[in-house]
């Protein structure tokens, strides 16, 4: 149940106070097995099903590191600009939860495996916002528990849990913000920029899908308010687990008004967890934040330290892929679009299909109209992601191809890719089976220009006395004659060359 939460305005609080944030993101990655043993970390499989006694914590099992996670480890943090350190080791954080098996987490405490590292964000207007990085460390995902009889899907108020393993053990890398000052007013788009370019690398350098709405990205939001003569921080509040862009900059906006009105009130914030509600874009209390010590950290013992080499380091960095942002800045001097455009295409989510589309064989301007006009709206439709629509990138491209040789225009193309999206076939079996062709037969068109123009002679008329404009009409006459099947620029031309008109 939520509770009504007093706020101040958010102009208001930016008046009295500078925000100040720290946002920790984990990533699941995508390897085929656990971190510290061989189950599998495939999505889908019946509860506890991909269990050993390794990651079920059982006496005697002992884990032995993925090779692939901390690979993963070293491209995240190089692509971060961090240092990569010679030597670090595991160590158990210990609390009791129901979904931690071991009733400790392996994890690293100080001494990540990357560390002091940045990463460069754009704003809606094109500005760039440094964000600078404390540390991108390896550790292990929990358990899910599933809270079964209550209203709110918590633990609160239900009968009983549900608990399932098969999550226990998954690699994850923790990447963790130094604090984020001087944001101002715009730190809760800098929060969601922030996330959003790192979800973009993350999918670049093919470590993980990064999919928020399946957790395999997590943001968990840090904020604090300083009032504007202060000299240190206020009292942070976590909230845990935001898992969209869009709550990412609505949680902080959020908190900022909370907290600026705890403040003004002269109350004091509490240190706590917090959880997020999508419906209603505010935060409630979860549990008073523990500081690391309540942890009891000390080395894993269970595992030897991780050296990367220096060569592997910089084979691994030889390796990297263009980075999101070198990426889109030159997409956008090789396509001439402006900044805010790439923005679109990017709000869209469109921009990987785009450049597919292209390697496809579809020139850039074709590919941008196609998914940001027609298939963008068929997925605010559907409620789908562009890339969930039942089309590829390659059908796109064939419908494009069409186009360009005359077999189809773009009232025929919008119907075949209806077809397509619809479970007809490819786009070439949209045609045959729904006839779309142009009419390209020179007999057939100009047997309906005649039929057009017999049948509006005033038209006509117009035409001869020098009102080209006029022809428009006799073009449509024609374009239902053919159910829209002809090539209206063609249509033109053969109506103004049997009017004697020159175009």
């Amino acid at each position: 149940m939520t509770t009504t939460i007093d706020l101040v305005s958010y102009e208001d609080a930016l008046a009295s106070y500078d925000p100040v944030m720290g946002l920790e993101v984990h990533v699941e990655l995508g390897t085929a097995t656990k971190m510290f043993c061989g189950c599998s970390t495939a999505l889908g499989a019946e509860p506890n099903t991909q269990t050993c006694p390794t990651c079920l914590g059982l006496p005697g099992a002992l884990p032995v590191v993925n090779a692939t996670g901390v690979e993963s480890a070293i491209k995240i943090g190089l692509a971060l600009h961090c240092e990569i350190a010679e030597w670090c080791r595991f160590a158990r954080k210990n609390y009791f939860y129901p979904d931690m098996p071991k009733n400790f987490q392996t994890s690293q405490y100080d001494e990540p495996i990357a560390f002091n590292g940045y990463l460069d964000v754009q704003l809606e207007d094109g500005e760039t916002f440094r964000v600078e990085i404390e540390r991108a460390h390896m550790e292990e995902d929990t358990g899910k528990s599933t809270h079964v009889g209550g209203a709110t899907g918590r633990i609160h108020g239900a009968s009983h849990s549900l608990l399932d393993y098969n999550r226990a053990g998954i690699p994850l890398i923790e990447i963790v913000t130094k604090p984020i000052t001087g944001a101002g007013e715009r730190a809760p788009e800098v929060a969601k920029a922030y996330v959003r370019e790192l979800r973009e690398l993350i999918r670049a350098l093919g470590v993980s899908e990064a999919r928020m709405e399946m957790g395999q990205m997590r943001c968990d939001v840090n904020l604090s308010l300083m009032r504007k003569d202060a000299d240190k921080f206020g009292t942070r509040s976590e909230t845990k687990n935001v898992n969209s862009l869009r709550s990412v900059e609505r949680a902080a906006r959020f908190e900022i008004q909370r907290h600026a009105a705890v403040l003004n009130g002269g109350g004091t914030v509490i240190q706590e967890t917090r959880h997020f509600h999508e419906d209603t874009g505010s935060t409630t209390s979860g549990r008073v934040k523990e500081e690391a010590e309540d942890y009891r950290y000390f080395p894993e013992p269970d595992l030897v330290p991780v050296a990367p080499s220096r060569e592997w380091v910089e084979e691994i960095r030889a390796a990297l892929p263009e980075l999101p942002l070198v990426r889109r800045t030159r997409l956008l001097t090789e396509w001439g679009i402006s900044a805010t455009e790439m923005q679109a295409i990017l709000n869209a989510g469109a921009l990987d299909l785009i450049v597919a589309t292209i390697d496809a064989g579809a020139d850039a301007a074709s590919a941008r109209k196609w998914w940001m006009g027609e298939l963008a709206r068929a997925a605010n439709e559907s409620g789908k992601a562009p890339d969930e629509l039942s089309i590829t990138p390659a059908q796109v491209a064939r419908v494009t191809e069409l186009v360009a040789r005359g077999d189809l225009n773009d009232k025929l193309a919008r119907q075949v890719i209806e077809g397509v999206l619809a479970g007809e076939g490819t786009p070439d079996e949209v045609v045959d089976k729904r006839g779309l062709k142009v009419v390209s037969d020179e007999g057939a068109l100009t047997a309906a220009v005649d039929e057009a123009i017999a049948g509006n002679p005033a038209i006509a008329d117009k035409i001869r006395g020098g009102k080209v404009a006029a022809a428009g009409a006799l073009v449509g006459a024609v374009m239902k004659a053919t159910r829209g099947q002809a090539d209206a620029a063609r249509v033109k031309e053969l109506i103004l060359e049997k009017l004697g008109v020159e175009g």
